[in-house]
């Protein structure tokens, strides 16, 4: 396999070329201004910068693959959006649910064979999206979990992860539609996909910035 093949894998790209994909690739700013928000609002936090870092990585990879659309910067669009999902399993599982940074990170390797799970369950199906359906279970899951803590101060975000999960269904389903719909609306609709998914980042980013300081662990878990 050669990682610099040309990939046509969108209704928007009708030939090879720098801007053969424009609103996918200028769509992607909106993961720019989410990464710049986050950095912001964490102040001289260098531990929640990492989420606006990682932020910034996924609007770079992005961007080169819709842009260059080739093998190599598809692999990287997708694996910082996996490194993504992984660090904030890491950092919900901390910040959310007061497990020490020792134990949280086991919630990485956690969420990834859960995504493998998912995602070999339902490519049998076809369904082009199977690799992000663990991502959006995990969202009303992390919701879920926030609902009935015993936390009050981490119960009062399970709104915000439920409204995440809703936002993000709407994306995937958008994202899926995409070659469907290029007959009635050439441009197809991933932009949309990039635009709805910045707000679902921006949301649990935010959400966690906001806690993310040490928490003390019930005597139990000690």
């Amino acid at each position: 396999m050669d990682w610099g093949d040309y990939v046509d894998g969108y209704c928007e790209r009708a030939e090879p070329g720098l801007w053969g994909e424009p609103l996918n690739t200028v769509s992607n700013l909106a993961f720019l201004g989410a990464a710049v928000a986050v950095w912001r609002q964490a102040g001289g936090a260098r531990g929640p910068r990492v989420l606006a870092v990682l932020l910034g990585l996924i609007f770079a990879a992005s961007t080169a693959f819709h842009a260059l659309a080739t093998r190599w910067a598809g692999a990287a669009d997708t694996f910082f959006i996996l490194v993504f999902v992984l660090v904030y399993a890491v950092v919900f599982t901390h910040v959310f649910l007061g497990v020490r940074w020792a134990r949280a990170w086991l919630a990485a390797p956690a969420f990834l064979a859960f995504t493998v799970a998912v995602t070999a369950a339902v490519a049998p199906l076809g369904f082009g999206g199977a690799s992000y359906l663990a991502p959006l279970l995990g969202l009303f899951g992390f919701a879920a979990a926030l609902a009935v803590t015993r936390d009050a101060r981490s119960r009062r975000y399970w709104p915000r992860f439920a409204l995440a999960g809703g936002v993000f269904g709407v994306s995937l389903s958008l994202r899926s539609a995409d070659h469907s719909v290029c007959g009635q609306f050439p441009v197809g609709t991933h932009f949309l996909w990039h635009l709805l998914n910045a707000v679902v980042l921006y949301l649990v980013s935010h959400s966690a910035l906001r806690e993310w300081a040490p928490r003390r662990l019930p005597s139990a878990a000690q």
